[in-house]
């Protein structure tokens, strides 16, 4: 069997991964395990192996306490074994295994992939690195307008965060505040493009790295051009289903204007680069 395409879809968070993991494993040129995001390379560069372990144990509990149907009793019993599996890949810290991890049950299919968005904050070592793990490797980096990425952000945190009871927006201004203000750094360097470029255009060939903006991804085009950075057949995506959007809550026009201020280095870095910004990004750009 012919090696597969090993592809890493290193972020930015909260700018479509979830939906391109779908996408991905429902392809039938694709074969992807059920854990999307496997936090190998950062909880091995960071020392956080045993936090990870902790997560992943405390997700597969979860799984088995869950109160399911017959038809989710199979799907559920795979999720509970892949995580069992991964725990003792990950707590080997070995490359080896971790492939074979990502390949264990492939067929014919062309691609593997791990998309981990926390991967676009590592090294450029560490990304070399990754570059030649196998013949053919690639890398996807999906950019999102940086206030709206923010605020996405935010509003997840803050929905994790928020007491019973308590006012959701209270709560999402607030670490929208500390954010602006130093605090919250995690956040901020999620969507820290200039960073993240950096990084990946010095210790990447250009030709494996696909970049794509998210307010153009949900497009017959952008899909077309993904196949075919991929070597996979172009098949038809569902762009109604959109991944962890979240509670809606909008920004007042104050912080709006306060992202925008704080983030238009990002906005000029990301044209500089790529030579243009979509038109939802030339709008947040200029505050209200």
């Amino acid at each position: 069997m012919a090696d597969a395409t090993l592809l890493f879809g290193i972020g930015a968070a909260k700018a479509g991964t979830s939906w391109l993991y779908r996408y991905l494993c429902a392809h039938p040129d694709c074969h992807l395990r059920t854990i999307k995001e496997l936090h190998f390379f950062d909880a091995i560069d960071d020392g956080r192996a045993a936090e990870q372990l902790r997560m992943l144990a405390e997700r597969r509990r979860k799984l088995a306490r869950r109160q399911a149907d017959a038809a989710d009793d199979a799907n559920r019993a795979r999720r509970i074994a892949e995580i069992e599996e991964y725990e003792g890949v990950l707590a080997s810290a070995d490359q080896g295994q971790y492939l074979s991890f990502l390949n264990r049950g492939r067929g014919g299919e062309r691609l593997i992939a791990d998309i981990t968005p926390a991967y676009a904050l590592l090294s450029e070592g560490r990304l070399a690195r990754m570059a030649g793990m196998s013949a053919d490797v690639r890398f996807i980096y999906l950019l999102r307008d940086p206030v709206a990425r923010l605020w996405s952000h935010v509003r997840m945190i803050a929905g994790r965060r928020a007491a019973k009871g308590q006012e959701l927006a209270q709560r999402a201004g607030a670490i929208l505040e500390r954010a602006l203000s130093g605090g919250e750094d995690h956040i901020l360097q999620r969507g820290d493009y200039r960073g993240a470029l950096r990084r990946m255009t010095s210790a990447l060939d250009p030709s494996r790295l696909f970049l794509a903006f998210y307010e153009e991804l949900f497009t017959g085009a952008t899909i077309a051009r993904l196949c075919a950075f991929l070597g996979i057949a172009p098949v038809p995506a569902d762009f109604g289903a959109r991944a962890h959007e979240g509670v809606p809550l909008k920004m007042t026009d104050a912080q709006r204007n306060r992202a925008a201020g704080f983030l238009r280095p990002q906005y000029e870095f990301v044209e500089a680069s790529l030579g243009r910004l979509p038109g939802a990004w030339e709008t947040n750009r200029v505050g209200v």
